[in-house]
């Protein structure tokens, strides 16, 4: 049996995902399709909209016949070491091919802008220093950087845009499985209907997570966003409000963040993985004088420090992941298992000696300080969407086995 990979948060799972499920699967010949998905805390530094076993139970009711989990330290880190994470997953899985979506649609610009960085080396690395010592935020510093190579280029055909968010990621995918020469197929399929950050329109079946999300919050019900999901992820959503007080998102969680940034001070948060340059003190003043999220943003939001870097920094600070709990998780070493189909349970049979990573179907029967902070990392998420009442369910990954859908 051959696996198509792909890379997810599902954030929540929309109809554009189910179509990208699909098309993985008819683009690559796969008999599978294998998701390494984001647990309960996300690359842009948010809580999930819902828990990753409800997210889990989406994709593999609409698509997807394996979902594995990206462990927090890459789940929450930058694109370069998100994609180097999931990518090193998907290789030991032993997938055939990864497909990302993309603005661009095609494959070949993303080999021609491996091939212009590889050129431009140490070059490129300085131009990014420099442009960071300047003021500018990461991001901006790597697009000024790579439209500076671009411009002297002498490589024939269209480059990728890399101001695009998905184009970013799959670059970074497409780069990390070089570094470890895998064998895996690059695919890329364009992204439909809605953009990344596009608001939900109403008669628009396809919207992005950020839209529908936006939409949810500002109307406070499910029915504003019942076009733009299959019937049974919307109603795994019902179910999930249902049971749960609240759906993530930072000013729900805000209550119990604020109380963790005045207890520990600007002296440990200064110890919390991506807080940097003094930042602490600012993070600490603004947590004092605001009640709200949104306050506490408004204060601490600069040219600086984009809104991500800045929510990645309150991601790390909310589960205590400082930097040396980070240093002792350079790559991944294990494949945690959240669920499968019956042609994912084939798959995993096939093919479970030729993995080549450890398939962990049980937390409590395997031992290692990644998986039991993913485990801490859920533990905090259910905290802060119960308010920390008895609603919270703590301990749930040591009692959830992995989903099954017949």
């Amino acid at each position: 049996m051959k696996a198509s990979g792909i890379i997810v948060e599902y954030n929540p799972f929309h109809n554009g995902h189910l179509y990208h499920a699909i098309q993985a699967k008819i683009t690559t010949g796969a008999d599978v399709v294998i998701a390494v998905m984001s647990g309960n805390f996300l690359q842009r530094g948010e809580p999930a909209f819902v828990d990753k076993w409800s997210r889990a139970n989406m994709a593999l009711k609409n698509g997807v016949d394996i979902v594995l989990e990206l462990p927090y330290a890459f789940a929450t880190s930058n694109a370069p070491s998100f994609a180097r994470g999931a990518i090193q997953l998907l290789d030991a899985a032993q997938c055939s091919a990864f497909c990302f979506g993309s603005e661009d649609g095609e494959v070949n610009s993303f080999e021609r802008s491996l091939l212009l960085l590889q050129q431009a080396g140490d070059n490129y690395e300085q131009t990014v220093k420099d442009a960071v010592s300047r003021g500018l935020s990461y991001p901006k510093a790597l697009n000024e950087a790579y439209t500076m190579a671009a411009n002297s280029s002498t490589i024939e055909g269209p480059l990728a845009d890399l101001s695009k968010p998905n184009n970013i990621l799959g670059f970074h995918y497409m780069e990390a499985a070089r570094n470890i020469d895998s064998e895996m197929k690059a695919v890329t399929i364009p992204r439909i209907v809605a953009q990344y950050h596009d608001d939900a329109v109403a008669g628009n079946p396809i919207a992005s997570a950020t839209g529908i999300r936006k939409s949810f919050f500002e109307s406070e019900t499910l029915g504003t966003i019942t076009d733009f999901m299959p019937d049974t992820a919307l109603e795994l959503l019902h179910d999930w409000q249902a049971e749960n007080q609240s759906f993530g998102n930072w000013p729900t969680f805000y209550p119990q963040l604020r109380f963790t940034i005045l207890r520990e001070g600007p002296k440990r948060l200064a110890m919390i993985a991506d807080v940097t340059e003094g930042i602490e003190n600012l993070l600490y003043r603004a947590a004092a004088d605001n009640g709200t999220f949104e306050g506490f943003m408004k204060d601490v939001k600069s040219k600086r420090y984009t809104w991500t870097r800045l929510q990645r920094m309150l991601t790390h600070i909310f589960t205590g992941f400082t930097y040396d709990i980070r240093s002792s998780m350079k790559t991944p070493s294990y494949l945690r298992l959240l669920g499968m189909t019956s042609a994912g349970r084939l798959y995993l049979n096939e093919h479970k000696k030729r993995l080549k990573l450890p398939l962990i179907s049980k937390a409590a029967a395997f031992s290692n300080p990644s998986l039991d902070f993913d485990i801490h990392a859920a533990d905090m998420y259910a905290l802060g969407i119960g308010n920390g009442t008895s609603s919270s369910r703590i301990g749930v990954d040591y009692n959830t086995h992995p989903i099954i859908i017949q």
